[in-house]
């Protein structure tokens, strides 16, 4: 039987962090309780385990204090939250075409509520043109960029995109549920004001659970997105104040925190080693399928001092989800074809409406596995 051959770390990173599943089994069989609502040791103990993983994601990302770490089912709720607590009818949020509909859809439907969204010019790698956007910032109330693209890879300009934005007074969101894990954040060098994680993608932690950490500007700027109990306050009918409680109702992803926690712990020890496999590994793949050019391959996007392990393949002469089908079934190699989420980028890329097939690395991936992948598409072409 053939090896089989996993890149599709762009949509859910595969394996997990050592350690998830033995965490999440412990927390589902020994800590039944909700964090907030009682005393006993259980209790305290699964308070107490909470709170060290929003020191260590805090930690992570350079955020501001361990609560202003909150909790989300993931980046697009995260993103939501976000979103629609800050901008109101008449505001205006500048954003990029090479956004994921986590961003996309939550604004399209604030545009029709009264907000004004106005897309910045990309070259034709998709990059953000940072030399025309402090001309767009004055007035707007927002910024919002992908820290990478789910589709190139390409990395964003953010330091210097927040820095512009925090001289303008402009809140900056970043997106981070694909460069979380894969290269450095540090939201206060960065003048990140919002940001969006994913805990299953690069953090190497379970899916269904992600987090938002926020400055406290911009907390006191967000409407809560859901209202419910916390735990805290209880006789009051409004949301408490203070985070994170204010961003956190009902009951909280306790055997999902539970996981994060422990790759979180693993990122701790190995993360600069793992960043720097996969820069290497992730340079591999773009060289050995660059090679193809040739052969009708097409890569949009920066080379890999730009991007994360990230490349997306358009086979001009061929139909991508064949491909893509034919690479899963003859080689067991798992890609994802078509438009990932990101119907704008496609089309600014010219690779709309078929899409493009996408391999993406994670710290699992051998530079074995890319030989095999090239040799793969070799046979096929």
């Amino acid at each position: 039987m053939k090896r089989s051959v996993y890149l599709d770390n762009a949509a859910t990173s595969f394996p997990k962090a050592p350690g998830v599943s033995r965490a999440m089994a412990e927390c589902t069989d020994n800590a039944c309780c909700n964090v907030g609502r009682g005393d006993s040791p259980a209790a305290l103990s699964a308070g107490e385990a909470v709170w060290d993983a929003r020191e260590r994601l805090c930690r992570l990302v350079g955020g501001p204090a361990p609560q202003n770490v909150a909790f989300t089912p993931g980046a697009t709720w995260s993103l939501n939250c976000l979103l629609k607590g800050l901008l109101k009818p008449g505001d205006r949020v500048l954003t990029s075409p090479m956004e994921h509909n986590s961003v996309l859809r939550p604004l399209e439907q604030l545009k029709r509520q009264g907000v004004t969204v106005e897309l910045l010019p990309c070259d034709e790698a998709g990059r953000l043109i940072l030399e025309e956007l402090p001309a767009r910032l004055p007035g707007a109330r927002a910024v919002v960029l992908s820290h990478a693209s789910n589709v190139t890879g390409a990395l964003a300009p953010v330091a210097q995109t927040g820095a512009l934005c925090r001289k303008e007074g402009v809140f900056f969101l970043v997106d981070a549920a694909q460069s979380a894990g894969h290269v450095p954040i540090d939201m206060a060098s960065m003048s990140i004001d919002g940001l969006a994680l994913a805990g299953h993608k690069g953090l190497l932690g379970p899916q269904g659970i992600g987090a938002m950490v926020v400055t406290d500007a911009l907390a006191g700027q967000l409407a809560p997105l859901a209202a419910g109990g916390t735990g805290s306050v209880s006789e009051s009918l409004d949301m408490p104040v203070f985070l994170p409680d204010r961003l956190e109702p009902g009951t909280l992803n306790l055997p999902g925190i539970y996981g994060l926690r422990a790759a979180l712990e693993y990122l701790e020890a190995e993360g600069p080693a793992l960043m720097d496999r996969q820069r290497r590994v992730g340079g591999h793949l773009w060289a050995r399928l660059q090679e193809l050019e040739e052969d009708g391959v097409y890569l949009p996007g920066p080379d890999p001092s730009g991007r994360i392990g990230v490349v997306s393949v358009d086979f001009r002469d061929r139909d991508n989800g064949e491909i893509a089908h034919l690479l899963e079934q003859k080689f067991r190699i798992q890609t994802r074809s078509g438009l990932h989420c990101a119907p704008l980028a496609h089309r600014h890329l010219g690779t709309a409406p078929e899409g493009m097939v996408r391999f993406s690395v994670g710290p699992a991936t051998t530079f074995e596995e890319i030989d095999y992948i090239q040799g793969a598409i070799c046979e096929l072409l």
